[in-house]
């Protein structure tokens, strides 16, 4: 892009169905890539704020999962299934128009693309899958799922600080205890809802997205699988982003070096790689 020139973000909104309104933007007019977030994340925490991929001629089109970030809660509390963020999804796609692009997803988001990729195979280009958690059906154990209520009860109490605690950023490695910490509490202060926060908190983990890890053998797309160390980020195993890249036909992996920071919270490192991932496949 000549003299370092960067689009300006065009802010949207999608209403998917009645009574929940998408906050997005898009930048940029070359091959779209759609930037699916995390569980109590917002749009900016896929590639965390990084306009790289814009001069590399990346389309970058980001929104807010129902009830996050600056998009409205969904009117029925319990709508937050996977099912309703594969069809936000869909609805958001068309309403800017495209018909096949590229998605990368992070954590809920990867396994929302890997849901729509499952539905809609020919509309996908490639897919990015970055940090997965996702399993398959009924896979949470007991322990695993009260931690998710835990952090949910400070949510609706509004208890930011509790909330930070909860996500056991205490156990990090000290090196890496206070950027979580801050990176956390940040993050939570991008919601205008936390109550509609707390209730995807509940919901989500108990919906399937597929049934079983096995499904994605069935995706014949180009992907790149994006996983981080257990030290650093104990919440996404490597084991389960390893399981990703072995399970899918056209999967590529990368991860940090040994003791490095996450790549996944490296956002101009990490659109590298998404964009010399893309690169390589001609679009």
């Amino acid at each position: 892009m000549p003299n370092g020139h960067r689009p300006e973000s065009v802010p949207f909104t999608v209403e998917p169905i009645s009574g929940v309104e998408l906050a997005g933007d898009s930048a940029g007019d070359g091959e779209p890539l759609v930037l699916l977030h995390g569980l109590t994340a917002t749009r900016r925490n896929v590639v965390q704020g990084s306009r790289h991929l814009l001069t590399r001629g990346v389309r970058l089109i980001g929104y807010d999962a129902r009830g996050h970030g600056k998009s409205s809660p969904a009117p029925d509390p319990d709508a937050y299934e996977y099912a309703d963020l594969s069809a936000d999804l869909g609805a958001v796609v068309d309403a800017v128009g495209l018909e096949r692009f590229a998605v990368a997803g992070s954590s809920m988001g990867a396994a929302t693309a890997a849901q729509f990729a499952l539905e809609h195979p020919d509309r996908l280009s490639a897919l990015v899958l970055i940090t997965p958690a996702y399993l398959g059906a009924g896979r949470l154990d007991q322990d695993s799922l009260a931690h998710w209520d835990r952090l949910a009860d400070a949510l609706e109490a509004g208890d930011t600080d509790t909330f930070v605690e909860r996500t056991r950023v205490a156990d990090l490695p000290p090196r890496w205890r206070e950027p979580a910490r801050i990176a956390t509490r940040q993050r939570i202060e991008r919601h205008r809802d936390l109550a509609a926060v707390a209730r995807a908190v509940r919901v989500v983990p108990r919906s399937t997205a597929f049934g079983a890890i096995e499904d994605l053998r069935l995706l014949d797309v180009p992907t790149l699988v994006v996983g981080t160390r257990d030290a650093a980020d104990p919440g996404h195993p490597l084991a389960v982003a390893h399981h990703y890249a072995e399970s899918m036909p056209e999967a590529d992996f990368l991860v940090e070096d040994e003791g490095d920071t996450p790549l996944a919270w490296q956002g101009a490192r990490l659109s590298r790689a998404i964009g010399d991932f893309l690169d390589g496949l001609q679009l």
